[in-house]
């Protein structure tokens, strides 16, 4: 059962990391398994069993989200945004609670109590996110891309960009994408490369395949760097470490609702079992979100 449920936090994050605005990093803290998949990639060497359970449900799970659910997704955020961003919004603050848990903990363990430094890494924490959130894009029509050794190294440091993002609760690399203007080159190439894989066509899937390759090579480059660093200051700094991320995670609903049109169809008039139901359906997502989370949190209790 443990294991099924790492697939299922694996989906929810697999999808959330398509949305702009929508941190799969955030979606990892407010499940409670944020600190076991950074110590999981920093020591897949040395721990390579240990690292795999929970690396392998979770790689299951989120090629299992990103290919199964992205459509679905983006059907409704385009046909009920309010109620979407409203879900994600109550899976994102599910997790609070078991995040200011193990803030308090780190602090007991440190033997400290909450000074002006943790107050100082929240509010810079939560202002990198604001900022994001109403940070202008650039590229928000369709675009191509070709093969050229520009567009290879381009796509690669985006990749390594969008990666460190994802991988940093409450920074989407989705949107830092579309700030720096290649989200909708990658989606492009992610959509071409599909088709050509589905039709057999070599001449279209060379190509892409190569700008999807260093794309990909580029977030595991990203991955691998950000995760050691934040593993080394959870290690020693745990306490700022946890105040930074709760900045980041309080900030995370600016992010979802400027960068959806959720406020437009909140004025659009619909009904108003639409709105009981939104309502609803956050509460519900806050819920499942603190279950799990205290799942995996009871499972760490009885593993120590």
């Amino acid at each position: 059962m443990q294991y099924l449920w790492m697939i299922v936090k694996g989906m929810i994050i697999g999808i959330t990391n398509v949305i702009p605005g929508v941190s799969g990093g955030t979606m990892a803290v407010s499940f409670g398994i944020y600190d076991d998949i950074i110590h999981a990639v920093t020591h897949v060497k040395s721990e390579f069993k240990k690292s795999s359970k929970v690396l392998g449900p979770l790689a299951i799970g989120a090629l299992i989200g990103i290919a199964g659910f992205s459509y679905f997704i983006e059907v409704l955020l385009d046909q009920y945004t309010l109620a979407t961003a409203v879900a994600f919004i109550g899976l994102i603050l599910g997790g609070l609670p078991i995040l200011w848990k193990s803030f308090q903990k780190s602090k007991l363990q440190e033997n400290q109590s909450l000074n002006f430094l943790h107050v100082l890494f929240f509010l810079i924490f939560f202002g990198i996110v604001a900022w994001m959130s109403f940070a202008d894009t650039v590229g928000n029509g369709a675009e191509s891309i070709s093969l050229s050794f520009e567009n290879v190294l381009a796509l690669f440091l985006v990749g390594v960009a969008s990666a460190a993002a994802m991988v940093v609760p409450g920074l989407s690399g989705s949107l830092l994408m579309l700030i720096l203007g290649f989200y909708y080159a990658v989606i492009y190439t992610i959509n071409q490369f599909n088709a050509a894989l589905s039709n057999f066509d070599l001449n279209t899937l060379l190509p892409f395949g190569t700008l999807l390759a260093a794309y990909a090579i580029g977030m595991l480059v990203g991955i691998i760097l950000i995760s050691k660093a934040i593993d080394y200051f959870f290690q020693t700094k745990p306490t700022y470490t946890y105040a930074s991320i709760l900045g980041l995670v309080v900030a995370s609903p600016i992010a979802i609702l400027t960068n959806t049109s959720a406020i437009a169809d909140l004025q659009s008039g619909r009904s108003i079992w639409y709105y009981l139901l939104t309502i609803l359906l956050g509460i519900l997502c806050f819920a499942l979100t603190f279950a799990l989370g205290r799942t995996e949190d009871t499972a760490d209790t009885i593993e120590d």
